[in-house]
């Protein structure tokens, strides 16, 4: 398997540094990262927004060193949130953190990205919009767990990630779901150890659809991360066997990856969000994508031959 060897690289300075050099890198970069500044990504959130599809932002930016780093990153997130606000796009424009990049790995990093997010926390919902937590590795779950459900004492809206490879988020499902939090379901983009995790595709897919059950037949918001056309179609389908509404649960897909996809899910009345995301430091955001899908490394890759 790819998956597992791409990961590595995505933690390996030396790829970082290869890749980054290659000349053909920006512009397949560009196809899942459309921007680095937030007046780059502006025509995009326009763009999409104007096709009848919502989006989620995210500032990519994992590698967090310093105290300050964090703080930068908390800034850079309320600047987006100022341009939403003058967009009037609150409502349909939400954003996606990783508490790494507000410093969780750093000493005191808990209470740090905590102190960090709370305040974009409160300016997306002063803008009528909202805050998903990524999902990372298992090592950080409890954390963001809890800093889950610290932000939603005020902002009850807070969602947070959920990964189907992991053995333990089915019952962090039907925790979730019993008390009305809205959650994303996705299969995972992390290397984990096989203790923690399914290793194999159809273990992981088996797990998305037992997980997805648990959430549409509970009182949250699912939103269902996914490309695959067979968990769309389930997902249909238990929503339409659990009683709910269209606008009772989103399709969430990223930038770049099934583009018509995303329009024939609005077109037919579905919530279709677009994970969208921008910045300078790109590279571990990118290197997941080629890990996930195995057409995504193809397309690098004959990139690389054809124009390199």
């Amino acid at each position: 398997m790819l998956g597992p060897v791409i990961l590595a690289a995505s933690r390996s300075d030396r790829m970082r540094r290869l890749i980054s050099a290659a000349p053909v890198t920006k512009q397949v970069v560009d196809r899942f990262i459309p921007g680095e500044t937030v007046d780059d990504i502006v025509p995009i959130i326009e763009e999409l927004t104007g096709r009848g599809l919502e989006l989620t932002m995210d500032v990519v930016g994992e590698d967090i060193t310093t105290p300050e780093q964090a703080a930068a990153a908390r800034d850079a997130y309320l600047a987006l949130v100022d341009r939403l606000k003058e967009l009037q796009l609150g409502e349909r424009v939400e954003m996606s953190v990783k508490l790494s990049m507000f410093g969780q790995a750093l000493e005191g990093g808990h209470e740090l990205a905590l102190a960090n997010v709370r305040p974009v926390v409160e300016a997306a919902a002063a803008i009528g919009t909202t805050v998903t937590l990524d999902a990372e590795d298992h090592t950080t779950l409890d954390s963001m767990f809890a800093i889950h459900e610290a932000l939603r004492e005020d902002h009850p809206q807070t969602g947070c990630v959920i990964q189907a490879y992991l053995f333990r988020t089915e019952a962090d499902a039907r925790r979730l779901a019993a008390n009305g939090s809205r959650v994303r379901l996705v299969k995972g983009a992390y290397k984990e150890p096989a203790e923690v995790a399914h290793q194999q595709k159809h273990e992981i897919d088996k797990a998305y659809v037992r997980i997805l059950k648990v959430l549409m037949e509970g009182e949250g918001y699912p939103m269902i991360g996914s490309h695959d056309p067979r968990l769309i179609s389930i997902a249909q389908e238990l929503a339409r066997k659990a009683g709910r509404k269209p606008d009772e649960y989103e399709f969430q897909m990223l930038y770049g990856i099934r583009g018509e996809e995303h329009l024939r899910l609005a077109a037919e009345g579905h919530r279709m969000r677009v994970y969208t995301a921008y910045g300078t430091d790109w590279y571990g955001y990118f290197m997941r994508r080629l890990a996930e899908k195995p057409a995504n490394l193809r397309f690098f890759v004959r990139s690389m031959l054809t124009k390199g």
